[in-house]
């Protein structure tokens, strides 16, 4: 199948103020996106992902009719629909609003005003999602690589094992907590976990510190998924207990490919 360019997106950009609609399809026009349609509220939006679908929705926050959220779980939880990226264009910076953004599978969360280079790597991340690239390893066949995915939120689940899959990972196992995962740990092998931090009942650090001081899979490479500053003294402590590799939300496509080549090829 032929890859997906940004100049064949169809995006539908959803934008209350008729000045940033203009703004932002101007910004899209220059990177060479070529069919935009608009809306102003979430309806005007449904209804045209329902009549012609989308390659990407670029949204603001709030509208007078709910807000992006509900636009968000609508295309993730509509069977024709779930596979459209989705990236949020906002001056919101409350963290607990960004993070039911990050949780629900988001390709992008772009700042309100966003510089060009910005939009250019959201694009491209997105196009990583449509475009299906399998990953070539020395040591393993992808194919059958056998891979933990530990997070409590389904949606999140959902985006991760999508961009995995679409490197071509196909053996992958679901746990919805840290409880969870030990137990599929205990009775199959795995090549490779990833784990959110942010977890109830036992949360990625405590499952990271049992798997490698665990002499049967100390061996495992763990990639954590967070929404937290990577940089962060708290995460630099999380580092500490073994993990190899540590990923922001959102999960970017060509970030997993460099950390998954470089831990399946040690």
């Amino acid at each position: 199948m032929e890859k997906l360019s940004i100049s064949d997106l169809n995006i539908v950009l959803v934008e209350p103020s008729d000045t940033q609609r203009k703004i932002i399809s101007g910004m899209l026009t220059k990177e060479n996106v070529k069919q935009i349609d608009s809306a102003a509220n979430i309806a005007e939006a449904r209804k045209l992902v329902d009549l012609h679908g989308a390659d990407l929705i670029v949204s603001a926050m709030y509208f007078e009719d709910g807000t992006a959220l509900d636009l968000l779980k609508f295309t993730k939880e509509h069977p024709s629909f779930k596979h459209i990226p989705f990236m949020l264009v906002s001056s919101e910076s409350r963290t607990s609003k960004l993070e039911e953004f990050k949780q629900a599978g988001v390709a992008a969360i772009l700042p309100k005003p966003f510089e060009t280079i910005h939009l250019h790597r959201a694009l491209n991340a997105s196009l990583d999602l449509l475009n299906t690239d399998e990953l070539e390893l020395d040591l393993f066949d992808v194919h059958e690589v056998r891979v933990l995915l530990v997070d409590d939120s389904k949606l999140a689940r959902n985006h991760i094992r999508r961009v995995l899959e679409g490197m071509g990972l196909q053996k992958i196992k679901e746990a919805e907590n840290g409880a969870m995962a030990l137990t599929l740990i205990k009775d199959e092998s795995f090549d490779l976990v990833v784990t959110d931090y942010n977890m109830p009942e036992m949360d990625g650090r405590e499952l990271s510190e049992f798997i490698r001081f665990n002499p049967e899979t100390s061996h495992i490479p763990i990639i954590m998924v967070t929404s937290e500053a990577a940089n962060s003294v708290h995460m630099a402590n999380i580092q500490q207990t073994g993990v190899n590799a540590l990923c922001d939300k959102p999960f970017e496509p060509a970030e997993v490919r460099t950390m998954l080549a470089a831990l399946l090829s040690d």
